[in-house]
C-alpha cells in the first residue's frame, strides 16, 4: 500500500481482485515461452519467451497494485501500476455495506462489494473482489469498534470536562466509575433505548448524586 497511514491508524485487511484475473495472462505467457523453444530459442525464439514473461510480470504487478485496504479509520481503494490512484471512504461516513456472488463467485470465492456512503450520491461498487464476505465483515466490524471507541472517548471527555474523571458513586451493588456510568448511558441513547430527555435526566441524576 502506498497511501500513508495516519497517526494511530492500523491496517486490518488488504485484499485484491480474484486470482482468476491472472489466468489469461499466465496462459499467454506460457504459450510464448513454449513457442520460443519451438521456433529455435537461440535465434529469434527468445523474443517470444521475453514477451511471455513480460505479459505475466506486468499482469501480476498490476494485480498486486490494485487493492482494497480496511483500516480502523477508513476504507482505501488504491490502484495504478505506474500512475497512482487512491479513493478513501471514512468508516463513520459509510451507511451500508453489502456484497453479491453468482454461482461461480461462490465456487471461486469472488464477488462484488457495494458501499453506500453519506457523502456520495449512489453507491461505490468494488467488482471481482477476492473474498467479498470477508471484506464486508471486516468493514462492519471496524465500524462497530470505531463507534465503541468514540462513545467511550466522549464519555471520558464529558467526565474530564466536569473535573470528575476519577469521581466514584456508590450504589447498592458497590462502587462504580463515573466515566463508565456515563458511557453506559450514552450507549443506551445511541441504541435508542433512552430518548434525549431520558438520557439528560439520568445524566443529571448521576452528576448530582
Amino acid at each position: 500500500m502506498r497511501t500513508p497511514l495516519q497517526k494511530g491508524e492500523q491496517t486490518l485487511l488488504v485484499t485484491h481482485h480474484s486470482w482468476i484475473k491472472l489466468i489469461i495472462p499466465v496462459v499467454i505467457g506460457i504459450v510464448g515461452i513454449v513457442i520460443s523453444f519451438w521456433i529455435d530459442f537461440l535465434n529469434w525464439g527468445w523474443i517470444a519467451a521475453v514477451v511471455g514473461l513480460l505479459v505475466i510480470g506486468i499482469a501480476y504487478f498490476d494485480w498486486s497494485c490494485d487493492i482494497w485496504v480496511v483500516t480502523n479509520f477508513r476504507v482505501i481503494d488504491e490502484t495504478g501500476l505506474i500512475n497512482h490512484y487512491a479513493k478513501e471512504s471514512p468508516l463513520e461516513k459509510i451507511n451500508n455495506v453489502s456484497y453479491d456472488q453468482n454461482i461461480w463467485g461462490r465456487i471461486f470465492n469472488h464477488g462484488n462489494v457495494i458501499i453506500q456512503t453519506a457523502a456520495e450520491v449512489g453507491a461505490t461498487e468494488y467488482k471481482f473482489v477476492h473474498g467479498p464476505k470477508r471484506l464486508k465483515d471486516t468493514i462492519t466490524l471496524a465500524q462497530s469498534e470505531l463507534e465503541h471507541f468514540q462513545v467511550s472517548n466522549q464519555a471520558k471527555q464529558m467526565a474530564a470536562a466536569m473535573n470528575m474523571h476519577t469521581t466514584t458513586v456508590t450504589g447498592g451493588g458497590g462502587v462504580h466509575n463515573l466515566a463508565s456510568e456515563l458511557e453506559k448511558l450514552f450507549q443506551l441513547k445511541q441504541q435508542g433505548v433512552l430518548t434525549e430527555e431520558e438520557y439528560l435526566r439520568a445524566k443529571n441524576r448521576l452528576l448530582n448524586f
